[in-house]
């Protein structure tokens, strides 16, 4: 059974050094992303109010990554790995990710919001006595009805208006 790599917590001082308390050495930007590389879990918080930085800190070592140029491969053993970039870049996939619950969670409360929206300006439609969309469908839903009524008992579009045009003209 193997175990996970240690986790290494990384305190930011106000000076931008960062400083590995599980080997108890500053450490750089470069040795962060080879730690990753190799596994490790990592936290980088700012030593003098606790804030968490890690997402911050795993975005610069990506950007510094990328200003070197495109990631080089390497053939090893018949597998295609990435010599650089490749750990980190799931680390940070991994950090960065926000979880699916999270997500569907998010986008119910927006549908809850988008409808407390539209009762909101249907009220106010009501109040104001202006017909919604719901109040237009419902008079042509009455219309097509009658409509047809009409038709059912003999009476044609137009059929009145053209007989009384002819009544008035003899």
């Amino acid at each position: 059974m193997t175990t996970a790599p240690p986790r290494h917590l990384i305190k930011k001082y106000a000076n931008r050094k960062l400083y590995d308390t599980r080997t108890s050495r500053y450490i750089t930007l470069e040795g962060i992303a080879q730690l990753v590389r190799e596994g490790h879990e990592i936290e980088v918080v700012d030593r003098d109010n606790g804030k968490d930085l890690t997402q911050v800190t795993l975005s610069q070592i990506v950007l510094s990554e990328e200003k070197r140029g495109p990631v080089r491969m390497i053939d090893a053993g018949g597998e295609m790995l990435h010599d650089r970039g490749q750990a980190l870049l799931e680390y940070v996939k991994k950090t960065l990710n926000v979880p699916a619950d999270l997500r569907s969670q998010v986008e119910r409360r927006r549908e809850g919001l988008e409808i407390m929206a539209d009762e909101a300006i249907e009220r106010a439609l009501r109040r104001l006595r202006i017909p919604t969309r719901h109040d237009l469908d419902r008079i042509n839903d009455r219309l097509d009805r009658i409509t047809s009524q009409l038709k059912k008992a003999g009476f044609a579009d137009g059929a009145t208006t053209r007989s009384r045009k002819r009544k008035a003209s003899r």
